[in-house]
């Protein structure tokens, strides 16, 4: 696999016939291997382990309902009391990131009402914190720890 702009971390990785798995710690099974696979675990590695977010509050390919549509957010995360502050969305190392990728993102938000998006395809991540004063996305320079995000949490 591509490598991306994330530290290193190591993955227990297996092959099933022609196509390769990769072991989820957030959903406690294997899962395909795919590019866009290959990043949300980065994600999930770097969110938990450099950024300090409890594993045990990311929820992955979270099912939502948007215009009667059945979605799935990339990654969810809920605070201690089960809200939800940040969606975040991958995409594979070779799909640019435009407007489009952050829209759907901003879609699943009218749903689910977080102050925090990352978009990633591993290369090139965004994050923005919705300012409710000026009731605008602000882009951050980093991806801000978990007690950061927290305070967010109204």
């Amino acid at each position: 696999m591509q490598s991306l702009r994330f530290p290193g971390y190591s993955f227990r990785i297996k092959s099933a016939g022609q196509r390769k798995h990769i072991f989820d710690n957030i959903r406690k099974r294997y899962v395909v291997l795919t590019p866009e696979e290959w990043v949300r675990q980065h994600l999930v590695s770097y969110l938990v382990e450099d950024r300090k977010y409890p594993a045990s509050l990311i929820s992955v390919e979270m099912p939502l309902k948007y215009n009667r549509m059945e979605r799935r957010a990339d990654l969810v995360l809920f605070s201690k009391q089960g809200n939800p502050l940040l969606i975040a969305e991958c995409k594979a190392p070779t799909i640019k990131i435009t407007q489009e990728a952050l829209d759907q993102a901003v879609r699943y938000n009218i749903v689910l009402k977080v102050c925090y998006l990352i978009i990633t395809n591993g290369i090139e991540h965004y994050c923005a914190r919705f300012d409710k004063k000026s009731e605008s996305w602000e882009f951050l320079d980093q991806i801000p720890g978990y007690d950061e995000i927290t305070l967010s949490d109204g």
